[in-house]
């Protein structure tokens, strides 16, 4: 368990803290829900699906979170919930994800917070995920990072290989943390904002695969590419390639 300096209400749990004895008071009455996130990760994102539409797990990367213990949980208690309250304590778990290890390096991709709301009802639960996940997007890939939104609906968007696939479905309502990968082109290419971000850390050095993507996805928003940067003092912190 991880309490974010200055504030001991921020707290990060991991997996071995779902079997702690005692349970963190945070969890209690939630416990199940909150290990059902994490049995969901491993028998559902970490395992090939046959409406994926390629090969692999549906997430590449949770496995690695999980194998590196850099998978954190944390649990934000309510039945309601005030949008612009949990936009203050997503605010506070997006600050310290920067100061978290690793903070560089390959593993750094790994790394993720799943801030998860096991009390709120379905249906506030979905309306209340997806509108928060949309207004706070721009923020987040301005700083490099992705916020995903999961719960039972699920969210509306289609997988990048299967459009009638719904990957995002959780068995519990969750926001989620994590840095922005080369490969979140698609995410992010049909609003200029977004795409901007993106080329601030990707528009250069990414993929050559993505390349020609990227090119149309400027040139439709008017965006200029990125010139590529030598100062190592303003690298991705997650993926080493250089931005302006």
């Amino acid at each position: 368990m991880l309490t974010a300096p200055g504030n001991p209400e921020q707290i990060l749990l991991t997996e071995a803290d779902l079997d702690a004895d005692p349970l963190h008071p945070l969890l209690a009455g939630a416990v199940d829900q909150v290990r059902a996130v994490v049995a969901w990760a491993r028998q559902y994102l970490c395992v090939p699906h046959p409406e994926l539409g390629r090969k692999g797990p549906v997430c590449p990367y949770a496995q690695g979170s999980l194998d590196r213990g850099i998978f954190y949980l944390a649990v934000q208690r309510g039945e309601t919930v005030n949008e612009t309250e949990l936009d203050e304590v997503l605010a506070g778990y997006q600050d310290w994800f920067h100061h978290l290890e690793p903070r560089t390096g390959p593993s750094a991709q790994f790394k993720t917070i799943l801030l998860t709301l096991p009390d709120l009802p379905g249906d506030v639960a979905r309306q209340v995920v997806d509108r928060t996940q949309l207004r706070l997007k721009p923020n987040y890939t301005d700083q490099g990072l992705m916020l995903g939104e999961f719960h039972d609906g699920p969210p509306a968007k289609g997988g990048l290989w299967n459009l009638d696939f719904r990957p995002l479905r959780s068995p519990v309502p969750m926001l989620v943390v994590r840095y922005m990968v080369a490969s979140d082109l698609p995410f992010l290419a049909d609003d200029p904002v977004t795409l901007a971000s993106y080329l601030r850390y990707f528009g250069h050095g990414g993929p050559a695969s993505l390349r020609g993507q990227v090119q149309a996805a400027a040139q439709r928003h008017g965006l200029p590419l990125p010139e590529p940067s030598t100062d190592i003092g303003i690298l991705h912190p997650n993926t080493n390639q250089g931005v302006r």
